[in-house]
């Protein structure tokens, strides 16, 4: 009797300990776990890559969860949508997935998971810093996260995680200097090529005009630390800006510049701001100035040591018992 009772309090206490992970009263089985990475997103097919290669990325880790995309910017997905019903551009553009083409936000991209029944949801962020679009991401989950309902099963979720982008987000619970740091060392065969050059390593950073961007400083320092080089970062947004760097640049003493976005997709910022032909583009600018300019566009996305950050932050999210770290 005594090992019949303390095998019935074993199984009571594992049914207990795994309610979180069950789908609800008077449903079967486990819940229903998907994932959404967040991103701005790209209208350039061939920027799209680099999301596409930490999607593949993600997919490869966890091969038993569906993984959905979301775009936060709504100008990018109308332009996606738009090209879903133009049968010509899509036969100038093979290869795009059948769900670019019909993208979301994440909002609608997480209610289409409701409604599938996924209750359990990581959504990992693919933004380069806790800026803006990161913030706005935040509130979303944590509006979803706070809905109560009068039974549980009726919850849209019954668990959602948030993952960090990739220079981390405040908070003592996994301080961001360790994320600068692990991203300066992804970047390194950017620095060993920039040498090879004998020129400055210079990147274009997105910024933002809303939010402090002096993450971009603190990961140039940290760049410059690591590797014991020139490299700069400046945003088309805030600080610090072209006007910024350039002194810097030209303290290195460097003639020649090599000039790669610090971007997730190497899209309209990097094609146009950037290698543009304008003279407002950096390209243009720097060559004025008298430096030797080669530019490289291939978005962050497309750099594998810098995708796997957002494949270990996911799986730092996935571990976590709350929504945020």
């Amino acid at each position: 009797m005594h090992r019949t009772w303390k095998t019935l309090l074993a199984c009571v206490l594992t049914l207990i300990l795994a309610a979180p992970a069950m789908a609800g009263h008077h449903d079967n089985g486990p819940a229903k776990q998907a994932i959404v990475l967040a991103a701005f997103g790209t209208s350039y097919p061939e920027a799209l890559q680099s999301i596409l290669n930490i999607r593949a990325k993600i997919e490869k880790a966890h091969p038993d969860v569906p993984v959905k995309l979301a775009f936060t910017s709504s100008i990018i997905r109308d332009i996606w949508r738009e090209r879903r019903d133009d049968k010509a551009w899509q036969k100038a553009n093979p290869g795009v997935p059948a769900d670019v083409l019909s993208v979301k936000s994440p909002l609608a991209t997480l209610a289409d998971l409701s409604d599938a029944g996924y209750k359990n949801v990581a959504v990992q962020s693919l933004h380069v810093f806790a800026g803006e679009e990161f913030a706005d991401l935040k509130e979303l989950l944590v509006g979803l996260r706070s809905i109560r309902t009068v039974k549980a099963k009726s919850l849209p979720f019954a668990s959602m995680r948030l993952g960090r982008p990739a220079l981390g987000m405040p908070g003592d619970a996994r301080p961001y200097t360790e994320d600068v740091a692990v991203a300066a060392e992804a970047l390194k065969a950017d620095v060993d090529e920039a040498r090879k050059l004998d020129a400055a390593l210079v990147y274009m950073g997105h910024g933002n005009d809303f939010y402090s961007t002096g993450i971009y400083a603190e990961f140039q320092r940290e760049m410059q630390s690591a590797h014991e080089y020139p490299v700069f970062v400046a945003c088309v947004e805030g600080y610090p800006g072209f006007d910024d760097m350039l002194p810097l640049l030209k303290a290195s003493g460097k003639r020649n510049v090599l000039l790669k976005p610090f971007m997730i997709v190497a899209g309209d910022h990097a094609s146009n701001d950037m290698a543009g032909d304008e003279d407002d583009a950096w390209k243009v600018m720097l060559a004025k100035t008298g430096y030797t300019v080669k530019t490289d566009l291939r978005g962050l996305g497309m750099v594998d040591a810098w995708a796997d950050i957002y494949v270990r932050h996911l799986a730092d999210a996935m571990a976590q018992k709350h929504l945020l770290p």
